[in-house]
């Protein structure tokens, strides 16, 4: 993992275009450094001026004392990578890059990027940007940005790939109260990703939770299983916008059909641990009960108010994001009613009335706070009339305190009222909120992360032995060879059977003689369809023939087919007739793959048959880092899969089957690239065993 310790503890700082003009960002950049109060030594680079700002200048960098830990440029794009190079002979080994103009401009934009690039590579260092708004580091602390001010020093990191969105975060930072450990504008990113940047904040001790704005994400095909070690350690909140490629081309299978555009990111983040959300405002309403809440050991959540319809709101909310409204035990409800009138309510939400003073509020928190009914508990106010908003939060301080160890969230629904309430919960750990179903989000959120930590990851795919990889690499040679990029049937057919997935013999006829002969050795009743990559609607040409059950109905097939396929399309050459065993019915499910860019082989499973398009029963799962976990939550989530449970008396079918040849597809796309789709459809599963119809592979 890269070590980018001295890039955000720096002892020294060198700031190249350093400036003594106000405006310029050379001038900002030594002007944030001083007032940030930081400790160490900073070097203006400035050719011209003998001092910067009081601080004594140097001509350049190869002209210091010193080696610094740590060099931002923020000079023309022409002059950076000759000061880059002079960086690199210095021994400096982290660099920030401010200045823009390269490859996010185009044009000579783009090669000098590809240079800068090489120069950081030559000489080892850590690089951010270009094109960055910089870095802050509140505990350090340092604000090597051009930002107007710093952030309040906090435990939430903030990574972004918009400086604009950065520098907007900083400034609402002031207003809002909430403290950031450090900011980080990735820019360009041609040296250090967000990839590496999460890696390294996992560790850091005055961070604890990772949000990340992105417009992209940096190509990794082990992006899961890499951040899936991080995110055991902390919480990492995406606002991820745009789309990705996965699907945005006319995607000739079903599953490609069925991928959607941004299918691949959503489910990437899923299985990688990574909270992604929609919004920025509801990227630090998560953020916030990240860092300021314990975890709680279960889903039930308490719910005290002052307004009935606060309640009612709260208990849809939780029914929406997976939550559980409490059952409160006799004992607790008992405690509850001997503190509140009669005409509230001791069920769960416990309803204190609008007239409630600081003292009922108290005693339902010291009751619930105790109770092992609870593990997470909302407490509302409504600024009614009686509502000592104040005095409220308080009381709620003091039972925190005194207990602890469950997340407490405060919703204080209303606006100037709440100032005081809002500015000193906060600073106490916990985290307030204007409406129910915000705080009820972001508790959905920490208390999914806290299950995470119970997760034990197992990879099953990487267990296959018994596959022929030999066999099917041979099938794809000669495929290729042939100048074609689609396999025929009973190639697709052969492939399975290399890597163990059950499907319905095919083969290859050339002769309506070898049909019969084939036909003969499969057992009747057989199909034979025309074999050839360039007809795609075989049925409506008459290149289909089911239900044969003799061998000279075989040979008769054979030529009518042939007949049929060069009467509707007499310049296509078709490579013989296929024969295939025909097989009973079963439940008929997909099992597909559609390689994405980005993270590789997302394995589909759904419902199968003609209806695929129009029902749209499927998930994904991407192949490297599968787990049996994921491959059941694959399946579950599908409408088919209550008909492979025994839907309504109705048999059962194989799921261990399923989940097998899931692995096995997996297994198959993980091993050759070269696979852009696969496709089975149907494929038939019976109480014991399945078997595939339909093939189709991609190259």
């Amino acid at each position: 993992m890269t070590n980018l310790d001295k890039m955000f503890k720096p002892d020294s700082v060198a700031i190249v275009g350093a400036s003594n003009s106000e405006g310029k960002i050379g001038y900002i950049v030594v002007d944030n450094m001083v007032k940030c109060g930081f400790k160490g030594t900073i070097f203006p680079i400035n050719p011209k001026d003998d001092e910067v700002q009081g601080l004594k200048a140097y001509k350049n960098i190869l002209d210091l004392p010193e080696v610094p830990d740590l060099a931002v440029i923020c000079i023309p794009s022409m002059g950076v990578n000759g000061v880059l190079e002079e960086c690199g002979e210095k021994g400096i080994k982290n660099v920030v890059v401010i200045t823009a103009g390269f490859k996010e401009v185009g044009g000579e934009g783009i090669e000098l990027e590809k240079k800068l690039v090489e120069i950081k590579d030559k000489y080892g260092m850590n690089l951010i940007g270009p094109n960055s708004l910089g870095i802050t580091d509140s505990h350090t602390p340092i604000n090597c940005s051009f930002s107007q001010s710093m952030t309040p020093t906090g435990n939430m990191a903030f990574i972004s790939q918009s400086g604009a969105m950065m520098v907007a975060i900083i400034d609402w930072s002031e207003i809002s109260g909430i403290g950031f450990s450090k900011c980080v504008s990735l820019g360009n990113k041609a040296g250090i990703n967000e990839i590496e940047l999460i890696q390294e904040l996992a560790e850091d001790d005055n961070t604890a939770v990772l949000l990340l704005y992105l417009e992209s994400v940096t190509e990794d095909k082990d992006f899961i299983r890499t951040i899936r070690e991080v995110s055991k350690k902390k919480p990492v909140v995406v606002l991820k916008s745009g789309s990705s490629a996965a699907g945005a081309a006319a995607a000739s299978s079903h599953t490609g059909a069925l991928a959607g555009s941004d299918n691949a990111f959503t489910t990437s983040f899923e299985q990688s641990g990574i909270f992604r959300v929609g919004t920025m405002d509801e990227l630090f309403k998560v953020g916030l009960v990240f860092s300021k809440c314990p975890l709680p050991k279960g889903r039930n959540v308490g719910v005290i108010t002052n307004a009935g319809g606060g309640g009612v709101i709260s208990v849809d909310a939780m029914e929406k994001h997976g939550l559980d409204i409490a059952k409160l035990s006799k004992d607790t409800t008992e405690k509850l009613n001997a503190v509140i009138p009669e005409e509230g309510t001791s069920n769960n939400p416990i309803d204190v009335l609008g007239d409630a003073p600081v003292s009922r509020y108290k005693d339902s928190l010291d009751i619930l706070l105790k109770s092992d009914d609870v593990d997470s508990l909302i407490v509302i106010v409504c600024p009614t009339a009686k509502a000592n908003s104040d005095g409220i939060a308080d009381a709620l301080i003091e039972e925190y305190k005194k207990y602890g160890d469950k997340p407490v969230l405060a919703v204080n629904m209303g606006g100037p009222s709440f100032d005081y309430a809002n500015e000193v919960l906060r600073e106490n750990g916990i985290p307030t909120y204007v409406f129910p179903e915000g705080a009820i989000e972001a508790l959905s959120y920490l208390t999914d992360f806290a299950e995470l930590q119970d997760i034990e990851y197992d990879y099953p795919v990487d267990n296959l032995t018994d596959v022929d990889k030999d066999a099917v690499s041979k099938i794809f040679s000669k495929v290729k060879a042939d100048g074609r990029d689609t396999l025929l049937g009973s190639e697709a057919y052969a492939v399975a059977e290399a890597y163990g997935i059950s499907a319905a013999p095919i083969k290859l006829a050339t002769t309506a003689d070898e049909a019969g002969k084939l036909a003969e050795e499969m057992e009747f009743p057989v199909v034979l369809k025309i074999a050839s990559d360039k007809i795609l609607h075989k049925s409506d040409i008459g290149g289909v023939k089911v239900g044969i059950n003799s061998v000279d109905e075989a040979k008769e097939a054979f030529d009518e087919i042939i007949a049929n396929a060069k009467a509707a399309h007499p310049d296509i050459t078709p490579d013989g007739v296929e024969v295939q065993k025909m097989m009973d019915s079963g439940i008929e499910v997909l099992v597909g793959m559609i390689r994405d860019k980005q993270f590789g082989p997302m394995i589909a499973f759904g419902m199968g048959g003609i209806y695929v398009n129009l029902i749209e029963d499927a998930g994904f799962k991407i192949a490297n880092g599968l787990t049996s976990r994921e491959i059941d939550q694959l399946m579950e989530n599908t409408k088919v899969y209550k008909l492979l449970e025994g839907f309504r008396g109705e048999a059962p079918g194989d799921i261990d089957e399923v989940k097998d040849t899931i692995k096995r597809v997996a297994r198959l796309t993980l091993d050759f690239d070269e696979i852009s789709e696969l496709d089975i459809n149907p494929i038939f599963v019976y109480e014991k065993g399945s078997s595939a119809l339909d093939i189709k592979i991609k190259l």
